[in-house]
């Protein structure tokens, strides 16, 4: 093994992260409701000692429904019975600070650590778009910097109330009648720009002490916020120089503020199309493209450059003035990815709907075991990430192939392990020390 440990994380999306994946024949269009589907592919994972699997979400019905499945089980839900179904996996899902509240939030993550043995992360976002506000009373979306300062609020009160009940609360003497020891109860009693919230949460202290914190953010805003709270950070990188360039200034950011850099983990996603030849993988990442509906992605990419329908056109480039992204306040970090990847590489809109199609603005590779091997431990080995968000285009077949074929080559060449070993939490799978208690006396020594 490598002194770095790479760490592989499964992001499972439906049919698979490829938009025309549910079109194939082998496909299943009802994949995305059906629990067994879910719990091959984590089984699957596990068997490639992956650290974790991811579940997506949003507050708001995503994209076209014509365009792919569409709709999703809400993940805490389909998390808490995977956990059941795996022994090792951490279990990574996605839920908004901009519309939930912490103290229901906080249980509910609570509750899936306790369920899975102390398995659980969560996929901190803010949901940008007026969509998901006008589901939720709002007449449009807050502003970008609200919404993190408003995270930043729920972030701590969430750590305070996971905090709330010491890890020796709970004495359960039997002799004395005495079950728990009310000293060791800490109410948050918060009272704050954007939440009061006064008592302890009804879950103890879970087993991790608090779930992995993971975090998506590429913008100023996002990696101000990763750097204070994050100990994952998944990213879109097109380039192995940008990777690096985000990587080292991701760190340098953690160090400002006070904490270790390696306990952050910056894990760029990855969609790799895995054939026995290069040829063969090559066809295969064709046979996706000539199913894609391109008027579907035509809208989807107006909708994220702040078009009005029926402006770009497939075969011109894009417009010469289009909006700065200071001036976007939705997703910002990508509307800047495809906007300097449609420049860097002079796509018509046409090859960018083409190229976006896999991964949404992240990488798609296309070769054999040994050549997806050799890009993660490229990007691995220089600096540019410490593991990898692994987006297979299609599911289940690709994430069996990706165990089956790339995941030897990567044990063989030292970079993953063969057995997950004695660290049982998503945390020790991370590296990651169990946080100490906010409330609790420190020991005298």
């Amino acid at each position: 093994m490598s002194a770095r440990e790479l760490h592989l994380n499964a992001f499972l999306l439906n049919t698979g992260h490829h938009e025309a994946s549910w079109r194939l024949p082998e496909s299943d269009p009802h994949a995305h409701l059906d629990l067994a589907h879910y719990k091959r592919l984590a089984r699957t994972a596990e068997r490639g000692t992956f650290d974790s699997l991811f579940l997506a979400d949003s507050p708001v019905l995503f994209g076209d429904v014509g365009q792919r499945p569409a709709g999703t089980l809400e993940p805490l839900t389909l998390l808490t019975a995977l956990a059941g179904a795996t022994e090792h996996i951490g279990l990574i899902g996605t839920a908004s600070t901009s519309y939930n509240a912490p103290y229901d939030l906080a249980r509910r993550f609570a509750s899936l650590d306790h369920v899975s043995g102390g398995r659980a992360g969560w996929n901190i976002v803010t949901t940008a778009g007026a969509e998901a506000a006008r589901n939720f009373g709002l007449d449009g979306e807050p502003a970008h910097a609200e919404r993190y300062a408003r995270a930043a609020e729920f972030l701590d009160v969430a750590l305070k109330l996971w905090d709330s009940w010491e890890d020796d609360l709970v004495v359960a003497d039997k002799a004395a009648g005495v079950w728990g020891d009310g000293s060791r109860l800490h109410p948050p009693r918060h009272r704050g720009t954007y939440f009061r919230v006064e008592g302890a949460l009804d879950v103890p202290r879970p087993p991790q002490g608090h779930p992995l914190l993971v975090q998506a953010g590429s913008s100023e805003d996002g990696k101000r916020f990763a750097a204070r709270y994050a100990e994952a950070v998944f990213t879109a990188q097109q380039t192995l120089a940008g990777a690096r360039a985000f990587h080292a200034d991701l760190k340098a950011r953690v160090r400002a503020a006070g904490r270790d850099p390696g306990h952050l983990k910056v894990l760029p996603g990855i969609v790799p199309v895995v054939g026995s030849t290069e040829a063969e993988a090559r066809r295969a990442e064709q046979v996706l493209a000539d199913h894609i509906v391109p008027e579907h992605g035509l809208r989807r990419l107006e909708h994220l450059l702040r078009q009005e329908p029926g402006t770009l056109r497939l075969d011109a480039r894009l417009p010469a003035d289009l909006p700065p992204e200071d001036a976007v306040e939705g997703a910002k970090s990508r509307y800047t990815l495809v906007v300097e990847l449609a420049r860097r590489e002079r796509l018509t809109v046409r090859q960018l709907i083409t190229r976006l199609g896999g991964g949404r603005g992240h990488l798609t590779f296309a070769g054999t075991p040994e050549q997806v091997a050799a890009t993660i431990e490229t990007w691995f080995r220089s600096g540019a990430a410490d593991g990898f968000n692994i987006m297979p285009p299609v599911l289940p077949a690709g994430l069996d192939t990706f165990v089956d074929q790339v995941v030897p080559v990567l044990r063989a060449r030292g970079l993953l392990r063969h057995e997950y070993g004695p660290r049982r939490t998503l945390r020790g799978r991370y590296g990651l020390p169990r946080p100490a208690n906010q409330y609790a006396t420190p020991a005298l020594v």
